[in-house]
C-alpha cells in the first residue's frame, strides 16, 4: 500500500494558427515544432510504456484549438512538407559536418529523429494524432482532459457569465466529438479561476479542475490539508492545487533540472548560426531566420562559448534527475502521510510543450521517472485526479480564491498596460453576439452561417494567447493582427446581418480561413 500519490498532469495547448493564404507562415511553425519535438515523442513514450506493461498513470489535457489544428487536412499536409524540408536540410548537414566527429554524430541523430517522426506521423498514425491520443486514452493509463474553447482567460471574462459558459460548452463539445466521450476534468486556461466558474463546470459535467497553490491555500475556509488533498467547491466540483516544490524542480531554468549544463541548449540553433544563403530554402517565406530544431550545443554554463552536446551524458543526467525527483517525492509523501493521517496527493501540472521542445530531454526524464516509480520503490504511486476522488470521495468543502499561475499569480500577465485595451472590445462584442442570437432565435441558411461565424470570431478573439504575447513582447505584431482581424470580421458580420444583406462569397472566404469548430451552434449565446 503506497503512502501517497503523485498526479502528473500535462497541458498540450497552442493558439489556433492557420493561414491558408500563405504557404510558409512563420507562426504555423509553432504547431510543426510541437508535433515533432513534443507530441510525437510523448506518444512514442506512452506507447512504449504500454507495450512493456509498465503500470503508470498520467493526465493529459488537449485544448480544442490544438485538436482542431490536428484534425485539419491543410495543416497535416503542410506538416509533412515541413518534415520533408527538414530531412533535406539535415542530409546537407550530415555532409557538411562529416569532418567534425562530435557535430556529425548530432547531425546523424537529428536525421534519424526526423525520419522516425515522418514514419510515425505518415505511416503509423496515418496523419491522425487525435486517434493516436484516443488510443492511449482508452488504455486506462492516461486520462485525457479538455480545456476551454480557445483558451479564454476566464477571470477576465467572468463579468459576463455567457462568455464563460460558451468557452466551457464548446470545449466539452469538441472533446466529445474527437473522443466519443465526455471529459471528467478540465484544465482552466492559465489555471485562472474565479469564484463564479465552478457552477458552469458543474452544468457541463466536469468533475474536477486544477488551480495554482494559492487558489486553494487562500480559500475560505482555510484548507485542512493544504494542496495535498482535493477540495469541493460549493457546486460539488473538485479543485486540485498545484504543488510548488515539484513545479520548481521542473519549471525553473535556474534551480530546476532543465537548466543543467549537460542538457541541450535551446537558444543555439543552426537557423541563426549558419550562413543565410545556405539556410535560405529552409527558412520562412520571407527569409527571416528562425529555429530549425537542429541544435549542436549543450547549455555548458553562463557563457557564449558553448560545448558540443553529448547525448549520452545528457541521458545519464536525465536518469539521475529522475531518481532525485523520485527520492524527494518519497520523503515528501512520508512526511505528509504522517501528519495528514491519509495518503496525500502531490499534483504536478506542466505545459506539455516543455517536454521535448523547450527541454529536449524532458520526455526521456519523464520515462525514467515513470519506470523508476513502477519498479524501484513502493512509497509513492502515480494516480489520476479521477482515481484519487474515487479513492477519497469525502473531502473538505471550501471556496477557492481567485487566482492564476504566471507572474505574481493574480492575472497581471493577462491584464496590464500592454493588453488592457482588449477587454472593452471583448465585452462589447459579447453583448453584440448575445443581441444577435436574441434577434434570430432559430436562424437558417445564410443567416445561420453568419451567426455561427460570428461565434467563431468571438471565441478566437477571446484567446488568452493574444494578451500573453502582448505582455511577453515576442510576436506582438502577430497578436495585434490576429485580434484586430477577428474583431473586424465579427463586426462586419454583425453589421451585414443587421442590414439584411450578408455577402455570401465574402462569408465563404471567412469561413474558409477561420474554420475552427465546424459544428458550432450560435445558440450557445442565447
Amino acid at each position: 500500500m503506497p503512502q501517497g500519490y503523485l498526479a502528473l498532469v500535462l497541458h498540450a495547448h497552442l493558439p489556433y494558427v492557420r493561414h491558408p493564404e500563405d504557404e510558409h507562415f512563420l507562426e504555423e511553425r509553432w504547431l510543426y515544432e510541437a508535433i515533432t519535438e513534443t507530441y510525437l515523442p510523448l506518444l512514442e513514450m506512452l506507447e512504449r510504456l504500454l507495450n512493456d506493461g509498465v503500470p503508470f498513470r498520467l493526465s493529459l489535457s488537449l485544448t480544442p484549438t490544438l485538436l482542431s489544428m490536428l484534425a485539419d487536412g491543410l495543416l497535416r499536409d503542410r506538416y509533412v512538407r515541413h518534415l520533408e524540408r527538414l530531412l533535406e536540410l539535415v542530409e546537407k548537414e550530415c555532409h557538411r559536418t562529416q569532418h567534425d566527429a562530435a557535430v556529425h554524430r548530432l547531425a546523424v541523430m537529428y536525421r534519424d529523429r526526423f525520419r522516425a517522426a515522418h514514419d510515425q506521423f505518415t505511416r503509423r498514425y496515418r496523419r491522425d494524432l487525435i486517434r493516436a491520443f484516443d488510443a492511449v486514452g482508452r488504455s486506462g493509463s492516461v486520462e485525457l482532459m479538455t480545456s476551454c474553447a480557445t483558451h479564454g482567460y476566464l477571470p477576465m471574462l467572468h463579468v459576463q457569465p455567457l462568455a464563460t459558459r460558451a468557452q466551457v460548452a464548446v470545449g466539452v463539445q469538441t472533446f466529445e466529438q474527437c473522443f466519443g466521450r465526455r471529459p471528467r476534468g478540465i484544465w482552466l486556461p492559465e489555471c485562472g479561476f474565479d469564484q463564479s466558474e465552478d457552477s458552469v463546470l458543474k452544468e457541463h459535467g466536469i468533475r474536477f479542475f486544477l488551480t495554482d497553490a494559492h487558489g486553494i491555500l487562500f480559500g475560505s475556509p482555510r484548507p485542512k490539508f493544504g494542496v495535498f488533498a482535493p477540495v469541493y467547491c460549493p457546486s460539488g466540483v473538485a479543485a486540485f492545487g498545484r504543488d510548488l516544490e515539484t513545479s520548481k524542480s521542473v519549471w525553473s531554468a535556474i534551480e530546476g533540472y532543465p537548466g543543467d549544463f549537460d542538457y541541450r541548449e535551446f537558444y543555439r540553433d543552426i537557423g541563426y548560426d549558419l550562413e543565410h544563403e545556405y539556410l535560405r530554402p529552409y527558412l520562412n517565406g520571407d527569409g527571416a531566420r528562425t529555429n530549425t530544431g537542429i541544435k549542436y550545443y549543450r547549455i555548458t554554463g553562463r557563457t557564449e562559448h558553448k560545448a558540443p552536446y553529448d547525448p549520452d551524458r545528457a541521458r545519464e543526467k536525465a536518469a539521475e534527475h529522475a531518481g532525485n525527483f523520485l527520492f524527494n517525492r518519497e520523503r515528501q509523501v512520508e512526511y505528509l502521510q504522517g501528519i495528514m493521517g491519509r495518503e496525500p496527493i502531490i499534483v504536478s501540472p506542466y505545459d506539455a510543450e516543455l517536454f521535448g521542445h523547450w527541454w529536449f530531454e524532458g520526455p526521456l526524464w519523464l520515462e525514467f521517472l515513470i519506470r523508476k516509480m513502477a519498479y524501484d520503490q513502493e512509497t509513492v504511486k502515480l494516480i489520476t485526479p479521477t482515481e484519487y476522488l474515487e479513492r477519497y470521495p469525502r473531502n473538505q468543502r471550501l471556496v477557492p480564491a481567485q487566482s492564476s499561475w504566471g507572474y505574481k499569480g493574480y492575472s497581471e500577465v493577462w491584464l496590464n498596460g500592454a493588453n488592457d485595451w482588449l477587454y472593452r472590445h471583448l465585452h462589447h462584442s459579447l453583448d453584440r453576439m448575445a443581441d444577435a442570437a436574441r434577434r434570430h432565435p432559430a436562424a437558417e441558411g445564410l443567416t445561420l452561417r453568419a451567426l455561427n461565424q460570428m461565434a467563431r470570431e468571438l471565441l478566437l478573439m477571446q484567446s488568452s494567447d493574444w494578451a500573453f504575447i502582448m505582455k511577453t513582447g515576442h510576436h506582438v505584431a502577430y497578436a495585434h493582427r490576429r485580434f484586430k482581424e477577428h474583431l473586424a470580421r465579427f463586426t462586419t458580420l454583425d453589421e451585414l446581418l443587421q442590414a439584411g444583406r450578408v455577402d455570401e462569397p465574402w462569408l465563404a472566404s471567412v469561413e474558409a480561413v477561420d474554420n475552427v469548430f465546424p459544428t458550432i451552434d450560435y445558440r450557445i449565446y442565447q
